[in-house]
């Protein structure tokens, strides 16, 4: 398939909220060790709000969809992942209003969006131990294989948003409340480059359907 359609769109984010909710306790583990052990809790409180919403958003067009998962997460988690990820599905939705389906090229921009919207949120770069660190092992690898279908230019792109999102084990955390323990956070998973692997690898599986 060379797009993905609005229909997948809400599936990606009904099942992130069913797998938020089974990781849980693994993302507020992680969380504990180099934060203040809440990531898990505000990501499942959050998404669950979304799947709450998403049924009478479900026959607009993906810009509204986005658009309202962002608000919902906004206005429901708290701690610094509400702000950054509101942040994200609301950029996200900004190039993508009205549209039905997406071509790789417009779903590319739309992530992209949605990560400069997080980085200009939250001051963090490539290296700082962060979701940044995921998203941009994410976007490097889409803009590579833009020949690709989506859903295997989105396979790719799930296998290097592992690798970061494990490179951030022997960083030293420079942003958020990780970076209060100097190098005491090296050797531990950062607990935003963790969710966002998991969003985005339920986005690659909703775009198999």
């Amino acid at each position: 398939m060379m797009t993905i359609t609005k229909q997948q769109i809400v599936q990606w984010l009904e099942t992130s909220a069913d797998v938020f909710k089974d990781e849980q306790d693994f993302l507020t583990e992680l969380d504990r060790e180099i934060g203040d052990a809440d990531h898990g809790l505000n990501m499942n409180r959050g998404f669950q709000k979304v799947k709450e919403k998403l049924p009478s958003v479900a026959d607009k067009d993906i810009g509204t969809i986005l658009k309202t998962t962002g608000m919902t997460l906004l206005s429901s988690i708290g701690g610094a992942s509400g702000p950054l990820y509101g942040t994200f599905f609301i950029r996200n939705a900004a190039s993508v209003m009205a549209k039905e389906e997406l071509s790789l090229a417009e779903l590319t921009k739309m992530l992209q969006d949605g990560m400069d919207g997080i980085v200009q949120r939250g001051k963090a770069e490539v290296g700082d131990k962060t979701m940044i660190d995921t998203w941009n092992g994410i976007m490097e690898s889409l803009k590579q294989n833009q020949d690709a279908s989506v859903y295997d230019a989105l396979s790719i792109a799930v296998a290097e948003a592992e690798s970061a999102m494990k490179n951030t084990i022997p960083m030293q955390a420079r942003k958020g409340r990780a970076s209060y323990l100097g190098e005491r956070s090296i050797g531990h998973q950062d607990p935003g480059a963790t969710s966002a692997y998991l969003l985005f690898t339920e986005l690659r599986n909703a775009s198999a359907l």
